[in-house]
């Protein structure tokens, strides 16, 4: 079992920046791959960003890449995003998720989530 607890959601101004957080308990952090989801109002959860177990890998959505960057501590089971740039269209409640797979992309290869945090902003 892992327990995944995100953090660092908040509102923000366009332009702006935010860090996300997540905190992993349970389980060795590091035999999972993480990833990044998010669901904005009336739309379905969607892929934002995956990284490797070792960190070595990532990926992300096409609508994010060069603004968001995900990184993972596996000594501090924590993965992190940091978003720069955002867009309005980035609002939306994050979640973290862990995966026992080499990479993270899709919802349905995802065995743990955490309870999401918002992430508002605004024009």
């Amino acid at each position: 079992q892992v327990q995944l607890v995100e953090s660092g959601g908040g509102l923000v101004q366009a332009g702006g920046s935010l860090r996300l957080s997540c905190a992993a308990s349970g389980r060795t952090f590091s035999r999972y791959a993480m990833g990044w989801f998010r669901q904005a109002p009336g739309k379905e959860r969607e892929f934002v960003a995956g990284i490797s177990w070792s960190g070595g890998s990532t990926v992300y959505v096409g609508s994010v890449k060069g603004r968001f960057t995900i990184s993972r501590d596996n000594a501090k089971n924590t993965v992190n995003l940091q978003m720069n740039s955002l867009k309005t269209e980035d609002t939306a409640v994050y979640y973290c998720a862990a995966a026992s797979a080499i990479m993270v992309t899709k919802e349905t290869s995802c065995d743990y989530w955490g309870q999401g945090t918002q992430v508002t902003v605004s024009s």
